[in-house]
């Protein structure tokens, strides 16, 4: 009871809540590609099944912290340089986020005529949902374990209570829930925002992989460039739309 009536944590809570949700974009991006190739069906279970693996995997990160706190010890020396086991997480979760974000750009842009019939029911045809609808959440919870180091670690580094932490994680995917439908669904309904997505993705492959190196660059910078594109893109379907009205 003291902890809810210290408006410190009231603060504390608000302000950890909207990072996590800010942290928690590429998470809903990576599940709003992934899901744009699913058979409608099971879309919706894809996504919710996949936040909700967002939301455990932090909170049980959070109740691991020793284990967090042992990524960061050097396993080995590479180059000069010392290898943590966070450092090969962010590697090969940054390699897996370029190998599949090239990917779905080169599907969108390359192939001619790329269209869930064409391109997508190639590879769906001859699997069951169950077989698509767990593949897809293994590539999820391959993500949210990269995802969820910088969501843990920087809460770690702004509370002391775990409970504001979880409570706040729980929040951020909760208005994660809420936000990636419909957010799936315009990037579905325009091809170039979906390439702008896929590029984001990209640079945040490429992101981790230079964290994974020890060079550090803010994700405030990312977030402010792909939050101009995103602007300029608007501004041109605003005016695509304008044209075709006339």
């Amino acid at each position: 009871m003291d902890l809810l009536m210290d408006p410190n944590v009231w603060i504390a809570f608000a302000i950890l809540t909207s990072l996590e949700i800010v942290l928690g974009i590429d998470n809903v991006i990576f599940i709003t590609v992934l899901v744009s190739k699913l058979p409608m069906d099971i879309q919706d279970r894809v996504r919710r099944f996949g936040l909700m693996f967002a939301m455990v995997t932090r909170v049980g990160l959070l109740f691991s912290l020793s284990w967090i706190i042992g990524l960061t010890e050097p396993l080995f020396d590479a180059f000069g340089k010392a290898v943590t086991g966070r450092d090969l997480v962010l590697f090969f979760g940054g390699l897996f986020l370029l190998w599949k974000a090239s990917k779905e750009i080169y599907l969108q842009v390359e192939v001619p005529n790329h269209t869930e019939e064409s391109a997508g029911t190639a590879k769906v045809a001859g699997k069951t949902g169950a077989a698509l609808f767990w593949g897809s959440i293994v590539q999820i919870g391959i993500l949210d374990i990269v995802f969820s180091l910088d969501s843990v670690i920087t809460a770690v580094g702004m509370v002391d209570q775990i409970q504001v932490m979880i409570a706040a994680v729980m929040v951020a995917v909760g208005v994660m829930m809420v936000a990636a439908k419909p957010i799936g669904e315009f990037v579905e309904k325009h091809a170039s925002v979906k390439v702008l997505a896929l590029s984001f993705l990209m640079m945040v492959g490429m992101l981790l992989i230079a964290e994974s190196f020890g060079v550090h660059v803010p994700k405030a910078y990312l977030y402010s460039a792909m939050g101009f594109s995103l602007l300029v893109e608007l501004l041109n379907l605003r005016s695509r739309s304008k044209a075709k009205a006339t």
